[in-house]
């Protein structure tokens, strides 16, 4: 088998994942082209496995299925900050994201009247 096809379509997937991280806006989009460099690595350490002499046999199959075990987690955990984010901001947009902690933390949409009416009322007491 020549392995010089898989090798450049891994390269592909994983510049185009490159490309999504560094240039799109939507963290959803950027979660995907996360998952894009991953299958790309996947793609390699499968043929790698399948063509070089290792010592360990199906070793970059195994790693590939490592891989796979903590793209799942890392989506799943990606995933919840995103629905987080877009509950507290009501956009996923990743510029719109603070990088630094504010002053007083945001409170979510529905909660922001009760919790100065609260406040209120312990400064008349």
């Amino acid at each position: 088998m020549r392995p010089v096809i898989p090798y450049v379509t891994a390269a592909l997937l994983f510049g185009l994942g490159v490309y999504g991280v560094l240039r799109r806006r939507n963290a959803v989009l950027v979660l995907m082209s996360v998952e894009l460099m991953l299958n790309a690595v996947n793609l390699i350490l499968v043929t790698a496995d399948t063509t070089a002499r290792a010592v360990l046999p199906h070793s970059g199959q195994v790693f590939a299925l490592f891989v796979i075990v903590l793209a799942a987690a890392e989506i799943g955990v990606g995933l919840a900050i995103v629905l987080q984010l877009y509950r507290l901001r009501a956009t996923v947009a990743v510029d719109d994201v603070p990088l630094t902690e504010p002053a007083e933390s945001p409170q979510p949409v529905g909660q922001r009247e009760s919790a100065t009416a609260g406040r209120d009322g312990e400064a008349a007491r």
